[in-house]
């Protein structure tokens, strides 16, 4: 008995805050369905390390971070499945729309400069990072660079995720007028061959990787899964990579990155600059590509409605459906979808290119 009072005691004030943040994250999976796949495993993995001499702490989860995220294992793995549900055939159909991917990775490097001002080399290019809008790639550059933040930047990454159909609208809204929204893209479906299909993930990353080496293993595999989903001939291993593969990578992801999140390494002042800044790089992510549209305007004769130029961030497919839902609400009949998930497919491969440049500079 006395024991159990003893254990009892050892609940300190960061400890509760920590599995109230736990509590908060299952809130937001569930009841707001915000990326409840890793949300969810992430909330209760936080609760379960910030229990007084918790044994999760020291046993499992230790192992399966050290198994898969202190060696990059499980972010790469959750290319493969990523990979194998992207559909390039917007992209290739308008292949100028990779200009918009580009475009939206401004403020990786914008919020590095800003991160340099309070952080150390290392921790602030991990911390810049997080405005590529892809978790995977955010834990395989924090921890190969080494930062000390990694708990705080996956979080971050993750969380910004989640909330970017509340993040990005007041952006877009605010830098584009009506009339803008109201331009209509019309979307020529053009036959895309399998050969085109099957050569563009080799080619991506024989390119990517002879310019980036620092970026062979995540665009790599994230191509690998592409190749799958188009060679044809596996289907079966196609369908494992979407479902299985992503699922039981994404729980594991989930439930040991809090392996990082126990109170005395989380709650600290440097952790609420973290998410302010990687709340910055996705706003200025946002504007960048708005932004860039715009400008292509002013010498375009068929014009392009700017709010596409927002879904080049990699947060996949989320950013595109949101372009596409804003589009619909000013004018029921301008269908954005195909046009917005081109930019977004050609965020993904942009920010792992990003990551990569970061890796190459900072490594």
């Amino acid at each position: 008995m006395e024991i159990l009072y003893k254990n009892l005691l050892e609940f300190g004030m960061g400890e509760i805050v920590m599995i109230l943040i736990g509590c908060v994250l299952i809130y937001l999976a569930i009841a707001k369905e915000m990326e409840p796949t890793l949300l969810l495993p992430m909330g209760f993995g936080t609760i379960l390390v910030n229990i007084p001499f918790s044994d999760a702490l020291a046993g499992p989860i230790k192992e399966l971070y050290h198994a898969g995220i202190a060696n990059e294992l499980f972010p790469l793995l959750l290319f493969i499945g990523i990979g194998a549900m992207i559909d390039f055939g917007p992209l290739l159909s308008n292949p100028k729309l990779m200009l918009f991917g580009a475009a939206a990775q401004f403020g990786i490097f914008f919020t590095l400069a800003m991160a340099r001002m309070f952080f150390p080399e290392i921790d602030a290019a991990s911390i810049a990072i997080i405005g590529a809008a892809d978790g995977p790639t955010s834990i395989a550059v924090a921890n190969t660079l080494g930062s000390q933040y990694v708990g705080a930047i996956t979080v971050a990454a993750y969380s910004y995720m989640a909330l970017v159909p509340i993040i990005q609208p007041p952006v877009i809204k605010a830098l584009t007028t009506k009339k803008e929204r109201l331009i209509r893209m019309p979307y020529e479906q053009k036959n895309v061959s399998k050969l085109t299909r099957v050569l563009f993930p080799i080619i991506i990353t024989i390119v990517v990787s002879a310019v980036v080496p620092q970026a062979t293993a995540l665009i790599g595999f994230l191509m690998f899964g592409n190749l799958i989903r188009e060679c044809g001939v596996l289907d079966s291993l196609s369908e494992t990579a979407q479902k299985v593969l992503a699922n039981l990578i994404t729980i594991f992801l989930g439930i040991s990155v809090a392996f990082n999140m126990t109170a005395a390494q989380f709650l600290k002042i440097d952790t609420l600059l973290i998410l302010g800044l990687g709340l910055i790089a996705f706003v200025v992510d946002t504007a960048g590509g708005v932004l860039f549209a715009k400008f292509l305007n002013l010498f375009l004769k068929t014009k392009i409605n700017p709010m596409i130029g927002a879904a080049g961030i990699s947060a996949f497919p989320m950013s595109g459906r949101i372009v596409h839902k804003m589009g619909l609400q000013e004018d029921p009949q301008n269908f954005l979808l195909m046009h917005s998930i081109g930019v977004n497919v050609s965020g993904q491969i942009a920010s792992v290119i990003a990551g990569g440049i970061i890796l190459n500079f900072f490594a």
